[in-house]
């Protein structure tokens, strides 16, 4: 009849000199000649959370970007998309901006106001309007892999339509205000001496 621990409730076996050397003995780590790839397990973070509006940054307030194509320009804030972003406008005619969505750390708030009281933005310019459509990906033929020029992509009718309605509205605006469009114009910079921290913008 087997004899069991009274503690482990399992099947007792005498332990040998032999078997002490099996578990002192150096266990040996195998690994491949070749690196094996391994699937990665990609964690996905959702977040819901709209970030809050600054203070200083309210419709119509002149914005200076800091980052991107048009970092130094001088852009007019329109609203806050549901995704956080900020919508803002050159206008194009101006400044050559045209309406983006951009990041609030990236720019800087000044104290210059454009008063946008009866300038109404459509509801279609969402976070959805600024979406790319998926490429389609096809092998290319030997002409286009050695082609050196790159196809411009045409601009969507739609979107330019709105640009042009949303900018007649906001230059009426800033056409109000005398220099306003040479201001926005202009492009920031700095120089030396000038210390941004302790600017008034």
């Amino acid at each position: 009849m087997p004899r069991f621990c009274v503690y482990t409730k399992k099947e007792w076996k005498p332990v040998t000199k032999a078997a002490k050397k099996e578990d002192k003995a150096p266990k040996t780590k195998f690994y491949p000649a070749e690196d094996v790839a391994r699937p990665y397990k990609k964690k996905f973070r959702k977040n819901s959370h709209v970030p809050k509006l600054r203070g200083s940054i309210t419709p119509g307030t002149v914005l200076i970007l800091l980052a991107g194509r048009f970092r130094g320009k001088r852009v007019v804030f329109l609203k806050q998309l549901d995704s956080g972003l900020l919508l803002v406008t050159g206008p194009h005619k101006l400044n050559g901006v045209p309406f983006r969505r951009v990041n609030q750390a990236y720019v800087i708030a000044t104290s210059t106001k454009v008063d946008l009281s009866g300038v109404e933005v459509p509801a279609a310019v969402n976070d959805a309007f600024f979406a790319r459509p998926r490429k389609v990906q096809k092998k290319k033929t030997e002409e286009e892999f050695f082609a050196t020029e790159k196809k411009k992509e045409p601009i969507n009718p739609a979107r330019k339509e709105a640009q042009v309605a949303l900018d007649k509205q906001v230059l009426a605006k800033i056409k109000a205000t005398p220099k306003l469009a040479e201001y926005l114009h202009a492009r920031f910079s700095l120089s030396n001496g000038q210390l941004p921290h302790r600017m008034k913008f």
